[in-house]
């Protein structure tokens, strides 16, 4: 896109279009200014206007068992930059389209390929979703209800988290070391690795003794009556996260709290009694009276958002973290740069367009 703004301005990217994952890292680099273009299958060209995950590129309808499809396709990753694809291990070779041949045509392309368990492994070609990724990290383990029962993350951890982020920070890392080698390469992310990766501390604080309980008996996973959510008098809830004992001396001062049993912060036999004194305390006001006592201050505490809740926090609104664009409100580019600013570079596409109109752009 001619037009487009942010760092990431003139890089062409090829995305063949999935689910999950995939185009959302797609759009965060369409966000941070480059050239996205989603090839998709014939028929599924058309976007819905509130799939804001699909923002900012064009979109062409291709079919890769027609061998003119795949010589189109060919030709546009030659003249890329990045290529982004989520199938299984293997089929982009069958298509013609695997990193062999491209990087054969195109020597500084960077070709990232996103899958839950990576391209070998006994699991490489089974089905998968987030929850089993993160499942086989030991992160699901740790995500539990008070009762014990475990909560999926939504797909924060394994999609989002330890794949896209993971495929936007490879492709990015790729790039630039291609400017200087002036060669490409392959950019392997599997979700199970970047949830892995992301529990790194976790680990280290096993290793270093300071994470010695179960799910829900520990630190920062329910278990300290510092760091946890509060049921308050009308139903709501309100997150406290007074770790330092600073903090968690103004958390105590605020909330009126003079109980002595309090003083044994971290100790650990303490803390299931301090957990039901502090529900107690929540319990004796409204969320809104708990925020204009504590939202602000060195407590660490702050209402739980409901999602359509959230965009009209004074804070989010202060710095515009949701913006409206095409008459939708939907959340802002992240992160912020002082001099190349990213920006929604346009809505969904409803409609693909000619491939050819697509080749001559990026010729």
């Amino acid at each position: 896109m001619t037009d487009a703004k942010g760092p990431l301005r003139g890089v062409k990217i090829v995305e063949f279009a999935g689910i999950g994952p995939g185009p959302f890292a797609c759009m965060l680099l369409s966000d941070m200014g480059a050239d996205v273009l989603s090839i998709q299958r014939p028929g599924q060209g058309r976007n819905h206007p509130g799939n804001f995950v699909n923002r900012g590129r064009r979109t062409i309808e291709l079919d890769l068992k027609k061998p003119e499809d795949v010589a189109t396709a060919q030709a546009l990753v030659a003249k890329a930059d990045a290529l982004v694809e989520g199938f299984r291990p293997g089929v982009m070779e069958k298509l013609g389209l695997g990193p062999d041949e491209m990087l054969k045509r195109n020597p500084r392309l960077v070709y990232g390929r996103m899958t839950g368990w990576g391209q070998e492994g006994p699991l490489a070609q089974a089905a998968g979703h987030d929850i089993n990724y993160v499942a086989v990290t030991g992160a699901l383990d740790s995500f539990r209800s008070r009762a014990g029962e475990i909560v999926s993350p939504l797909n924060l951890v394994g999609d989002y988290g330890g794949g896209a982020l993971y495929l936007v920070m490879g492709t990015l890392a790729a790039l630039i070391e291609a400017r200087g080698s002036g060669k490409g390469q392959v950019v392997d992310v599997a979700m199970c690795d970047g949830v892995a990766s992301l529990i790194t501390m976790f680990h280290a604080l096993k290793a270093m003794g300071v994470w010695p309980g179960g799910p829900g008996e520990n630190l920062l996973d329910g278990g300290a009556h510092f760091y946890r959510v509060y049921e308050t008098k009308d139903g709501k809830h309100f997150s406290v996260g007074a770790i330092e004992p600073q903090f968690y001396a103004e958390l105590l001062q605020r909330a009126g709290i003079e109980d002595p049993a309090f003083k044994a912060q971290n100790d650990r036999g303490q803390w299931p009694a301090l957990q039901e004194k502090l529900e107690a305390v929540f319990k004796m006001k409204t969320r809104a009276e708990w925020s204009d006592l504590l939202e602000g201050t060195d407590a660490c505490a702050m209402a739980v958002q409901a999602m359509d809740e959230a965009p009209r926090h004074p804070h989010l609104v202060a710095r515009k973290t949701f913006v409206e664009h095409a008459g939708a409100l939907q959340p802002a580019p992240a992160p912020r740069f002082s001099r190349t600013p990213s920006q929604i570079q346009s809505a969904p596409m409803e409609g693909r367009i000619d491939a050819r109109a697509a080749l001559a752009a990026w010729s």
